[in-house]
This record gives structure tokens, sequence and C-alpha cells, in this order.
């Protein structure tokens, strides 16, 4: 289909950042023939708000402008949730070919080099579009087979966690005339207890989606690494302190050893998820009495923690299941030690290009070591 013929539903979004005034003029004129909905920015502050704002399908951006430069831009854009999968392609002029790998590095998808032709930029935006178009069908592919594995485990963990639910309601219906006050919120604690259950199930299982839609996007597992976790020991040892506590174990947790003055390539919200997981099977499927051991360390900018228990451990078939993703089984549900959780965890931790390792003995314990990538400016 020509640009030129798209209607109003299907009409696209580009922002034009530049500070030449016949850079956007011209760009801008050109676009709008095209049939494109197009916003104009002369400099980097202007384009960030506008991009913010309106939430552009593609971006054009000069890498040489005063104040925030076009590399500033690309940061900002690419460290907001709702942007970060922007397809965004450099203005460059050809005396800046140093420039050209820079920005390609830092994440943009293509760059022009001023003057450009009609031709060559409808060229660049089309290619765009197609490689996004190819994107999606991949994700779209991937999702719907996780929709299959889902069908077989979601409603049996649901059933599950539901029936606990309402056969506590029902008892408690049935006698609330008789029951004590200790009974009756005994009784609650169950509900509550079931319904967050069912809660984090959900949970997991979106997370998983999305997890394995990045998985099958080279790009998008590029941008994960776009955020940063700042003092990850500290988040780490703040949340094996509250999981501790939770079982009311806080005096079999050890910390080892603790990293300071360390950010790693991870955002704050999925190395919270990792540590969650894996600090919370960690008491879980341990005594209490029984340590709870975690380490942390750096090395060849990698950020390692081992967190370890002497718990019930895990036989050598269930580990290669874990190993093998193979998820969403019932007879994984089934097998106590493993779930989705530590999957999610795994699998997280491999996006960010770190690795994870787990070795146990089964009625002597498991512990678990991964690793993530230090941020460069730790180098």
């Amino acid at each position: 289909m020509n640009n030129k013929k798209l209607n109003t539903i299907e009409k696209k979004k580009i922002l034009i950042i530049d500070d030449a005034d016949f850079i956007l003029e011209s760009t801008s004129t050109l676009l709008k023939f095209e049939g494109y909905e197009v916003y104009t920015a002369v400099d980097g502050n202007t384009g960030i708000d506008l991009a913010l704002t309106y939430k552009p399908d593609l971006v054009l951006c000069d890498i040489s402008m005063p104040g925030i430069d076009g590399y500033g831009v690309l940061e900002k854009i690419r460290n907001t949730p709702e942007t970060a999968t922007v397809p965004f392609i450099f203005l460059t002029a050809f005396t800046e070919k140093a420039n050209m790998r820079a920005g390609m590095e830092r994440g943009a998808d293509d760059f022009l080099i001023k003057p450009y032709t009609r031709d060559e930029l409808i060229a660049a935006i089309n290619a765009q579009w197609n490689k996004h178009k190819l994107i999606e069908k991949q994700v779209l592919k991937k999702v719907e087979q996780v929709g299959k594995n889902i069908t077989y485990a979601l409603p049996h963990e649901f059933r599950t966690v539901l029936n606990q639910v309402v056969g506590s309601a029902k008892f408690l219906q049935n006698n609330a005339d008789e029951l004590k006050p200790d009974e009756a919120k005994e009784i609650a604690f169950d509900i509550i207890s079931s319904s967050e259950r069912l809660m984090k199930i959900t949970e997991n299982f979106l997370i998983y989606v999305q997890i394995e839609s990045i998985a099958s996007n080279e790009e998008q597992r590029k941008r994960l690494r776009n955020f940063k976790t700042y003092e990850p020991g500290a988040v780490l040892a703040d949340i094996a302190d509250n999981i501790a506590m939770k079982y009311n174990r806080s005096k079999d947790l050890i910390i080892d050893d603790y990293v300071e003055n360390l950010s790693v390539e991870i955002s704050s919200q999925n190395f919270h998820k990792i540590a969650t997981e894996l600090i919370d099977n960690a008491f879980s499927f341990s005594l209490m009495g029984t340590p709870v051991k975690i380490r942390m360390w750096k090395a060849n900018n990698f950020l390692f923690v081992t967190i370890a228990d002497y718990g019930r451990g895990m036989s050598q078939e269930q580990i290669n299941q874990v190993g093998a993703y193979v998820q969403f089984e019932r007879s994984i549900y089934e097998q106590q030690g493993i779930g989705l959780g530590l999957i999610i965890a795994k699998r997280l931790i491999e996006l960010h290009d770190g690795n994870f390792g787990i070795l146990s003995e089964e009625g002597k314990g498991t512990s678990v070591t991964f690793s993530l990538p230090c941020a460069k400016d730790n180098e």
C-alpha cells in the first residue's frame, strides 16, 4: 500500500527532531504528503516532551544539536517503557561518519546522511515498518504457542486455588453463627492466603507471556540492557530480610559477602522479581532452623549471586526440566520444588545476557548461582 493512501485509522505518527529549520520544513512537508501525521521539534528537550506526549510510531532525530544532543534523546526514549521500542533513525551529516557507529551501538535502528533524497527517506522508513511487521509476526507466533501451553495448566492451577477459596467461604457462611472470633480469623486468613496465591499465579503467567514475546525479538532484548538497578546488593539484602521475616526465619538468613557501589543492566522491577522468586524458593523448600546463605561478588564485570539452602533439594530430572524450559506441563506442577517462578527467574536472567545454574541433591539442599552484567559505568 502506498503511504499516500493511508486512511485515518492507519495513519502513523512520525516525530522529527532537528535544529535546522529547512530540514524540519522539507521533511515534514514530504511526510505529510505521504500520509503521515508529523510532529516537529527544534531541540532535544522539546523532542523528548513530544515523544512522551504523543508516542510516535517512529522518530527521526539529528545527532548534533545544542543542549541535549541526539544521543541524549535516544537514551531518554529507550529508557521510557512507553517509547522503548519505537524505531529511531538518526539524521547525520556526511562528515559525522564516526557518529553513525556510535549511534547504532547505543540503540538506534538506522541512520540517514544529510542531505537525503525523498526515496532514501521513504526507503529507510519503510524498512522499519517491514522489520516491525516481521517482529510482530514472530511475537504473535510465540504468544500463540505459549497460549496453547497455558491451556493445559492454567485451568488446573486456578481450580485448585479457587476451590480452596470457595470451600473456606462456604464453611464461613454455613457456620458463621457458631464460629468463635479466632476461628473466623483463621478462615479469613486462609481465604486471603489462597487469593494471594491466585494473584501470584496470574502475575507469573502474564510475566511469562511477556518474557517469551521479548525472547524472539533481538531488538527488545538489547533494549532491556538500557535499564539499570543501582546498588543491587542492598536491594537483594532488603528482599531477603523481608522474605525471612515472612517465614519467621530471620535468624536463618546469612549474607556472607556484600557488594556495594555497583549497578547492573536490568530494571529494578525485573531484578526484584528474580531475587524474590529465588530467595522465596530457598525458604519455602527448607526447614526452620536450617540456614539460607546468600553470597555476592563481582568478576569480569558481572555481578554473581549464590543463594543456597539445606532443604529437600531437587532431583537431576527436575533440574533438567528447568534447564530445558519444560513449562506449563501438569507434571511440573505436581513435582515439589519445581514452579513457574524458578523458570521465570532463569529466563529473565538469560534475556539480560546473564547465566543461571543449579546444584542440588535430594535431601541435602539446593544452590542457585546467577550472574548479571554490570553497567558500563562500573568498568
